[in-house]
Formats: structure tokens, C-alpha cells, sequence
């Protein structure tokens, strides 16, 4: 009789043992699947890790020379930092506004434009990666408010707009800026292409 009850106990399938095999079985999966998604998270900051925090991380248009982003759009890098070029406002005087916003959401201060930096924002005429643009010549008329403005270093979680006007040699001029924001290692060239007029 005893090995009965002993036969009867281990070939137990009462509601109680199936519930808790059925339980054991969703945390084991839910671990499972934790473990998979930590590792993408660290395979990831590790890729990162290995071509550097200044490069861009878009989706869509890369924002490179050959497929430069446009108007009202935003570079991403992969640190943080955004900046958006918005699009261009012609004035009665024939010149155009453009502003290009910088947000640092970086860990730390950026100094976008000093001695050791220049060369944080540059105006083309003509098209992304045109060398030359006969009749599309466009004057940057306040490049030296720009470089003040750029100056001073942008603090952490904070933005900074920075107003370019451009005075285009004819309506409808293609025109790049290129966006150099700086960093103590590299950071790759974000370029937007906008048409003014």
C-alpha cells in the first residue's frame, strides 16, 4: 500500500501542480526575453562605444553631403546633441532668415564656438557638395553675430537659437549649411540643403 500512495503522489496532476508549472513556465520566458533585450541594449552602447558619440544617428536622410537633410528637419547625434535648421523667411529687403537651433542633450556644457572651435556653422551657395555654383552666389551678411552667439558654452538640457541671414545673388539660389557642431574627439558634419526664394 505504501508504494501505491508513493505511485499515486509522484503521478500527481492535480490543478494546484499544473498552475504551478504553467507559472514557472511564463517566468522562465519572461526572463528569457529580459536577458535578449539587455544584450541588444548592450550590443548597441557598444557599437557606439567603438565609432564614437559624435556621429549622426538618423533615421532616413543621413544629413551627409550626398543626402543632406532640408529645411525644418533635425540632425541627431548620438550623444544627445540636436540641432534643427528651420526653414528659410524672406524679408521685404530681399535677404532671408534661417535659424539653427542647438540642443544640448548631452551629460555636459558644449562650447559650440570659440578659439579652439570655428567653424561650427559655414554657409555654400549652391547645392550639397556642388565645389562650384556660378550665378548662386548668396552673401552671409551677420557671420559675426553668429560666431558671438556661439560663444558662450551651452549648458546641459538647454538650446540655443542662432539667427543666419543670407542675401541670395538671385531668387530661388540653392544654398548648404553645414553644421560642424564641435567635440573633443569628432563629430561628423550634419549638412542641410534649402532653397531661398
Amino acid at each position: 500500500m505504501d508504494t501505491e500512495e508513493a505511485a499515486a503522489t509522484a503521478t500527481d496532476t492535480s490543478p494546484v501542480a499544473s498552475s504551478r508549472g504553467f507559472y514557472g513556465c511564463v517566468i522562465a520566458l519572461i526572463a528569457f526575453f529580459t536577458l535578449i533585450a539587455l544584450g541588444a541594449h548592450a550590443l548597441n552602447e557598444f557599437e557606439k562605444g567603438l565609432d564614437g558619440d559624435g556621429q549622426l544617428d538618423q533615421p532616413g536622410l543621413a544629413g551627409s553631403v550626398s543626402q543632406p537633410l532640408g529645411p525644418g528637419t533635425t540632425a541627431r547625434y548620438e550623444d544627445g546633441l540636436r540641432v534643427t535648421v528651420g526653414r528659410p523667411e524672406r524679408h521685404d529687403d530681399g535677404t532671408y532668415g534661417v535659424t539653427v537651433t542647438f540642443k544640448n542633450g548631452t551629460d555636459e556644457d558644449l562650447r559650440l564656438g570659440d578659439e579652439e572651435f570655428s567653424g561650427t556653422l559655414d554657409v555654400q551657395p549652391g547645392e550639397s557638395g556642388q565645389d562650384y555654383a556660378p550665378g548662386d552666389n548668396v552673401s552671409w551678411l551677420n557671420w559675426r553675430e553668429v560666431a558671438s552667439a556661439l560663444a558662450p558654452p551651452l549648458p546641459e538640457g538647454e538650446e540655443r537659437t542662432v539667427p543666419v541671414r543670407l542675401k541670395p545673388e538671385r531668387k530661388g539660389a540653392p544654398v548648404t549649411l553645414e553644421v560642424t557642431p564641435p567635440h573633443s574627439g569628432y563629430r561628423e558634419t550634419a549638412y542641410f540643403q534649402l532653397t531661398l526664394g
